[in-house]
């Protein structure tokens, strides 16, 4: 195989699934911080009476993941991205997702 014909794989699609990950991972944690910080709110994302706002707080995580995914998935597919950069991000995200689901955290917004 010469130079010309050799393709080269782009890594769009799996930074665009790592970002996305963080970025549902945040939403989590962003959702559990304004469940506490607003009984309205969390009345409104009870989704399911058992399992109270964690059924909205998870459902609603799970469609901002997904829509990233698709967003990020098609604005990157086909590109060869700053793999460090993203990777990056996806930590960064993730990492404040879960500062903000531990309750030394979320109990400072409470009402």
């Amino acid at each position: 195989m010469t130079a010309k014909t050799m393709e080269t794989t782009k890594n769009g699609l799996a930074a665009a699934a790592l970002v996305a990950g963080g970025i549902g991972a945040f939403a989590v944690g962003v959702m559990t911080v304004l469940a506490e910080a607003s009984a309205a709110i969390k009345a409104a994302i009870t989704f399911y009476k058992p399992a109270g706002a964690l059924s909205g707080k998870t459902t609603i995580a799970v469609i901002v993941w997904l829509a990233a995914w698709v967003i990020l998935g098609s604005l990157w597919g086909k590109k060869d991205v700053d793999f460090t950069k993203t990777l990056l991000a996806a930590f960064i995200l993730l990492g404040l997702g879960l500062v903000f689901t531990f309750p030394p955290f979320f109990l400072l917004f409470g009402g």
